[in-house]
């Protein structure tokens, strides 16, 4: 933090009548978020989320044009909240409305890229460990969580603590720019990758029918982010209330099937075929009226595409930005893909990706 924007935090801290706590920084994620955890006085804790304005390009207006949006950049295009504190305000408020565990927020000045919040805690899913009665009960509440969360159709405009936010679908476009992101960077991490144009002809006609099923199924609150580093383990809390969530700032209407897939495909924690197969089964069970068989090629295809988007955000994150730790992650990821793969309706792709991009390229 540059001793500019110091300045401006501690006033942010006085005003919010925590000028006294001790502060202790707490480990970045991928976005230019940071993050603070603030002792006070008593023993108990909050959070200084900090997330300075002028960082990321514009988010999405809502009636943009996909022309316009182009125009705009990235976070148009692809409707992320370009690290909004109003976004994350009012997200949680929706969020803690259906009855759900996202922090309370304390104080806030959006305008400035500030916020405190409750402190849920250090008991992130990816520090839980694995296999067991434990393993099922906690990602069989992260589903009860979504099968509360997909109950009702959001609306399109969300509102908490005097802020307010948009909640637009996750289109075609925005799903088109996540999945030509492993087009864009996967190459540039393997260079000896060839795919040419007419390869590139041949991705956009498999995924094209994908992304219209998703725009089509778009329904649902998305988290976009639900996985093992955002979710908290709140054993005393009730219910679906024991998952603690973070980092939903960029939620979107978007199909059921994506948050599964973020939740059952972790690029950060092995989810077995037989959990997988378990919560996949405990939510539609709770869902009786979905059919069950196009449901599951839905959750296969757009995890298929959510695995392509994460491989490229990787990628970009390792050349790009310098940060080779997330290579270590790819390895798990292919092995969600090649899952998603099994299903006969994916094979145009399984055959692609055998031709452009062979077993030993992958890492």
């Amino acid at each position: 933090m540059t001793s500019e924007r110091e300045a401006v935090a501690r006033g942010f801290l006085s005003r919010a009548g925590v000028a006294d706590a001790a502060r202790e920084a707490l480990a970045g994620d991928a976005s230019t978020r940071r993050y603070e955890r603030l002792h006070l006085a008593g023993g108990t804790s909050l959070i200084f989320m900090d997330q300075p304005p002028s960082v990321e390009t514009q988010p999405c207006p809502p009636l943009a044009t996909d022309d316009e949006r182009r125009a705009l950049g990235f976070n148009a295009m692809y409707r992320l909240a370009a690290g909004r504190v109003d976004a994350f305000v009012a997200c949680a408020g929706y969020l803690r409305g259906r009855g759900l565990s996202a922090p309370r927020v304390i104080a806030s000045e959006p305008p400035a890229g500030f916020a405190l919040l409750e402190d849920l805690g250090d008991h992130l899913y990816a520090g839980l460990e694995a296999g067991g009665a434990e393993e099922a009960l906690w990602y069989d509440t992260a589903i009860d969580a979504l099968t509360l969360l997909h109950a009702e159709s959001p609306p399109d405009l969300l509102g908490a603590d005097g802020c307010a936010w948009p909640l637009l679908t996750y289109d075609d476009l925005a799903l088109r720019t996540a999945g030509d992101l492993f087009l864009e960077w996967f190459p540039r991490l393997r260079p000896q990758l060839e795919i040419g144009q007419g390869a590139r002809a041949e991705w956009e006609a498999i995924w094209a029918p994908v992304r219209a099923r998703a725009a089509a199924g778009a329904s649902v609150f998305c988290h976009r982010d639900y996985h093992a580093e955002n979710l908290i383990w709140l054993a005393d809390r009730p219910g679906a209330g024991r998952v603690g969530m973070l980092d939903f700032q960029d939620a979107v209407r978007a199909h059921p099937a994506w948050d599964l897939s973020m939740l059952l495909h972790d690029a950060r924690r092995d989810v077995s075929p037989a959990l997988e197969a378990a919560a996949l089964g405990r939510y539609l069970a709770a869902r009786p009226w979905l059919d069950a068989e196009a449901f599951r090629a839905d959750f296969h295809a757009l995890g298929a595409l959510n695995m392509a988007r994460i491989l490229g955000i990787f990628a970009r994150l390792i050349v790009r930005d310098g940060k080779p730790r997330y290579a270590a992650f790819m390895p798990r990821l292919w092995r969600y893909l090649d899952r998603c793969l099994a299903d006969p309706a994916l094979a145009g792709l399984d055959e692609w990706l055998a031709r452009h991009v062979p077993a030993e390229a992958r890492g």
